[in-house]
């Protein structure tokens, strides 16, 4: 029953409902009484030849009218209890959905997709059922059991009823022995599943992957055997869940067995009629659903609480970045710098960035070069703060960005990074994300600044056409320059395009980068990239190895020296000339 305790911070809040949820369900339970009652004084009537047909409309008149009570009793209690545990999962989904947006990028490089969409859908069900099921079945098991046991020891015989208890507590015994063995087996299938949801997860956004290297058998087994370690384990759950009601019928029947030998003797005795022991017989009948109810209980409360276990332990996960106290609502436009003494990812990962000192006034642009893993897209990924530098600082006009809120940091910033991400909504709503109410004209302006504007305006539907999930029914450079759209689209003060060229050829990067020089006057653009075609117009050029700055200054500055960038610069100038040539031939 931990799991009540668990959540009753969430029955104080909605106690009221609760409550006449409970005094609805207590009287459904009552108006469940009467039947037996009846039934057993129209018995002994009949047996005594006294019923009349007054007396028998007054008691079928009041079995009509108690149905009617029962009806709507269950009725209100059904929308009072059940509608709580709907707005329960609500709430939980609600909390999970906000916790994981405040989850920093270390937060999910450890926990896998299909993991967190197991806890936002089997988990939120089981303790949803917790929450409605299981305060039905602990009420109806104690209340309707309590009427029911009261009804048999005082109108009819307390010694019989006594008798009739006998095999109770050994079911009893059993039933929590059951739940034990639930909990743990239905954590472990719980387990199972979501280990299951992350292979279909990836096998579905990595199916070109599959399919590219002939993986799909080899993947189709790794299904199968995950499968069916799912089903070995849901198995385990179902033998244990299957016990419980055979159980119960087996210690009920028992009550039924010693009710009929000793009630018959007790009739044979005079000590009850024929009728008493009719109604307790029916009486006995309706005990069965309140020990049903029990074993169904302990079913629910042990999923309930396993689930919710694994839900509070995934909202107990602090983010790794929060804003600082009284943090700046506000970013200013102004000057750039950074002053980096060291970062890396955790405490036991190398040094990724060192001695990283540069500045950058409002309104220049910034090129950021070097080789793969030399730390190009962390060094822009710490002004976003995605992730928090150790020792250093970075300066916007001045302040320090961790003195401002993190939100307004980020809606100061347009953010285009290396793996373009497109959602399935249309052309026009993937650009207008960020400012949902923006104009068409203002969407055309920005895909018209991307070089993506004559594109769209090609497909069947134009700025109407769903994009597949992640993007799948666009180019590689279709979906940059989407992506570049979406982040022009709110003409931040600064624009990061994170290697976001790299898929486009070099006539369309080169207007790209001349309609963000015309419409991007004193605003601060950064731009990392692997072709330096892509960053040699930029005001400053730092080339970092390393994670250490090795070359800053100018494209005239740097093609001056002997060094890694005025090599790399003829290198690529060279292939892009044999390539043209060749194509020319």
């Amino acid at each position: 029953m931990k799991v009540f305790i668990d959540l009753m911070w969430y029955f104080r809040q909605e106690k009221a409902k609760y409550i006449w949820g409970i005094v609805l369900l207590m009287c459904s339970s009552f108006m469940s009484m009467v039947p037996p009652f009846i039934v057993g004084v129209i018995v002994d009537d009949i047996r005594l030849h006294t019923l009349t047909s007054g007396s028998l409309f007054k008691w079928l008149s009041i079995l009509i009218i108690s149905g009617f009570a029962a009806y709507g009793f269950g009725y209100g209690w059904r929308m009072l209890i059940f509608g709580s545990s709907m707005n329960l999962a609500k709430l939980l989904r609600d909390r999970l959905f906000g916790h994981f947006t405040k989850m920093t990028s270390h937060f999910y490089s450890k926990r896998r997709i299909g993991d967190l969409m197991a806890h936002s859908t089997n988990d939120i069900r089981a303790v949803q059922e917790a929450a409605g099921d299981g305060i039905l079945m602990l009420v109806d098991s104690i209340t309707m059991g309590a009427m029911v046991i009261v009804a048999m020891a005082a109108i009819i015989d307390w010694r019989l009823t006594i008798i009739a208890l006998i095999p109770m507590p050994f079911m009893a015994w059993a039933i929590s022995h059951y739940g034990n063995l639930l909990h743990k087996n239905f954590h472990d299938a719980q387990a199972a599943f979501s280990e299951l949801n992350d292979r279909v997860q990836e096998n579905v956004s990595g199916v070109r992957v599959i399919k590219a290297f002939g993986e799909e058998q080899a993947e189709k087994e790794n299904f199968r055997v995950q499968s069916a370690d799912v089903v070995a384990k849901n198995i385990k759950v179902a033998k244990v869940d299957a016990l419980f009601d055979p159980t119960i019928t087996f210690f009920v029947g028992l009550s039924y067995f010693l009710t009929l030998v000793f009630g018959a003797i007790f009739v044979v005795h005079d000590s009850i009629t024929i009728g008493e022991l009719t109604s307790f017989s029916l009486y006995l009948g309706q005990l069965v659903w309140p020990m049903l109810a029990f074993g169904i209980l302990f079913n629910i409360v042990e999923r309930g609480r396993a689930s919710y276990d694994r839900i509070r332990q995934l909202l107990k996960v602090k983010p790794d970045i929060v804003d600082r106290p009284n943090a700046l609502a506000k970013v200013p436009s102004g000057d750039i710098a950074y002053r980096i003494e060291t970062f890396r990812y955790t405490e036991d990962t190398p040094v990724v960035l060192k001695n990283i000192a540069f500045d950058l006034k409002q309104g220049q642009t910034i090129g950021i070069v070097g080789k793969t893993g030399s730390g190009k897209s962390t060094l822009v990924k710490l002004l976003l703060r995605e992730m928090d530098c150790q020792a250093g600082d970075i300066l916007i006009g001045g302040t320090s960005i961790y003195d401002y809120k993190m939100s307004s940091l980020r809606q100061a910033i347009g953010y285009v990074p290396q793996d373009h991400f497109l959602f399935s909504a249309t052309v026009a709503e993937n650009i207008a994300f960020a400012k949902p109410d923006a104009t068409l004209e203002e969407i055309y302006e920005a895909a018209k600044l991307a070089n993506i504007h004559e594109d769209i305006l090609a497909f069947k539907e134009g700025y109407d056409t769903v994009v597949g999930e992640r993007g799948v029914t666009m180019s590689g450079g279709q979906k940059q320059r989407v992506s570049i759209a979406r982040a022009l689209l709110i003409n931040p003060e600064i624009l990061i395009l994170d290697d976001s060229l790299s898929a486009v050829d070099a006539r369309t990067e080169e207007a790209i980068l001349e309609a963000l020089k015309r419409n991007r006057q004193n605003k601060t653009t950064f731009i990392t990239a692997h072709r330096l075609s892509a960053i040699q117009h930029a005001d400053i050029i730092i080339v970092l190895e390393n994670g250490e700055i090795i070359e800053h200054g100018t494209h005239a500055e740097l093609m001056a020296e002997d060094h890694w960038y005025r090599a790399m610069f003829r290198r690529q100038q060279l292939e892009s000339f044999v390539v043209q040539g060749g194509i020319s031939s």
